[in-house]
C-alpha cells in the first residue's frame, strides 16, 4: 500500500518540524513546511499506546528530489504524479483522500485548502504560541480593516 512518510513527534517539537524530520528520516528527502492540510483523528487505535490519536496532514516544500529512503521504515518510496496516486487503488483511504486534497490545491489553488501557522505571544510573558488557520485577508489582519 501506498502512503505518506508519518511518525511522532518528539517531546517540544512543533508540527511542522516533525513532518519536515520525518520525511526525511525516511526518503532522505530535504524540505520546508508549507501548511498544514488536515487533521485525522481516531479513538482506540491498538498502535495509540492507549491514547486517542491525532495524525496531522503538512504541506511541504522539497529542497532536494533525490530519494535515499530508509529500508528499516519502507519496503519501497518514489515521488508519484498526483494524478496517478489519485486513480491507485493500493493505497490507504486517508492517502487517497489527500491526494485528492493535494490535487485540488495544485489546480485550484492552495490558499483553497491550506491552513497557515502565525506565530503570536502568549498571555505568559517571554513565551509564544503557534495558530493554525485559513489565511485571513489583509484588511482582516489590522483593526483598521474592521471599520
Amino acid at each position: 500500500m501506498w502512503k505518506f512518510p508519518g511518525g511522532l513527534s518528539e517531546p517540544g517539537e512543533d508540527i511542522g518540524e516533525t513532518a519536515v524530520r520525518e520525511v526525511f528520516e525516511e526518503t532522505g528527502i530535504k524540505s520546508e513546511f508549507m501548511s498544514l492540510l488536515s487533521i485525522r483523528q481516531q479513538h482506540t487505535n491498538p498502535g495509540a499506546f492507549g491514547k486517542s490519536d491525532m495524525y496531522i496532514i503538512c504541506r511541504l516544500k522539497p529542497h532536494s528530489f533525490t530519494i535515499n529512503f530508509c529500508q528499516h521504515e519502507c519496503l519501497r518510496c518514489e515521488w508519484m504524479d498526483l494524478n496517478d496516486l489519485v486513480k491507485t487503488e493500493n493505497t490507504t483511504p486517508i492517502t487517497s483522500r489527500v491526494a485528492r486534497l493535494l490535487l485540488y490545491g495544485y489546480r485550484e489553488g492552495f490558499d483553497k485548502i491550506d491552513f497557515t501557522v502565525e506565530e503570536l505571544p502568549a498571555i505568559y510573558t517571554g513565551l509564544f504560541y503557534k495558530l493554525y488557520h485559513k489565511e485571513l485577508p489583509d484588511n482582516y489582519r489590522t483593526k483598521t480593516g474592521m471599520d
